[in-house]
């Protein structure tokens, strides 16, 4: 069963080999977890949807489904929530997973709506993390993401000093992370950044500046440590 079932997963993730050390017991548990969240993939019809082999935990939620585009073998955790309130929408690569209490949010206003979220192939996105569109957001494939990431591409304006800063309305320009990227937790990646491809970012960090390709980037606010050779 084992060689079989390595096999299937295989179609996602090729390099992917059982460790030696899983039990049966391990393993018929997480078959059972994985049945369930492929039978609520089928919620997905109800939305006018071809699941895809998707997988989707307890209490999924999406707002403006018409707008959200994905792949094959997505994997939604409990609890997350994708909203596509915005002019362009949610597009989903392939083989992307996104962590339990994860919200994918375009905008929340209907004054002003948002741009868009573009998560490419073979991403993963840990736990808790709050990814905004206002100014448009792009993850590249092959990126990998720890808990409680956000990214903010939009600010607000504080210029006048006799207005209240919520009336001074908001400047967007829009984040943009490269290919294979490695990111840690609790990442924070600030309005107008661009992140070169097969960058590094350290947990914590503060990204408030753009970054070249094939850094590796820490502090708050973030700086260049090292350049991988």
């Amino acid at each position: 069963m084992k060689q079989l079932l390595q096999t299937l997963i295989r179609k996602r993730n090729p390099n992917f080999s059982f460790d030696p050390a899983l039990d049966n017991a391990t393993l018929i548990s997480f078959l059972w977890a994985q049945a369930w969240g492929i039978l609520r993939a089928f919620k997905l019809v109800f939305h006018f949807k071809n699941p895809k082999m998707a997988s989707l935990g307890r209490q999924v939620h999406f707002f403006n489904s018409r707008k959200i585009s994905f792949g094959k073998f997505m994997k939604l955790g409990n609890n997350v929530q994708i909203s596509a309130l915005g002019k362009n929408g949610v597009k989903i690569g392939n083989n992307v997973s996104i962590g339990a209490f994860s919200r994918i949010i375009i905008s929340t206003s209907f004054n002003h709506l948002g741009e868009y979220i573009k998560i490419g192939n073979n991403v993963g996105l840990g736990e808790f993390a709050y990814l905004g569109g206002a100014g448009g957001l792009e993850i590249g494939d092959e990126c990998i993401i720890g808990q409680y990431f956000s990214c903010h591409p939009e600010n607000h304006v504080t210029s006048a000093l006799d207005l209240s800063i919520r009336h001074q309305g908001v400047t967007r320009k829009g984040i943009k992370i490269g290919k294979n990227c490695w990111i840690g937790s609790k990442v924070t990646i600030l309005d107008g950044v661009e992140i070169g491809e097969g960058c590094v970012i350290a947990a914590g960090a503060v990204v408030n500046k753009s970054f070249p390709k094939n850094s590796i980037i820490g502090g708050v606010p973030a700086r260049i440590l090292k350049t991988r050779k």
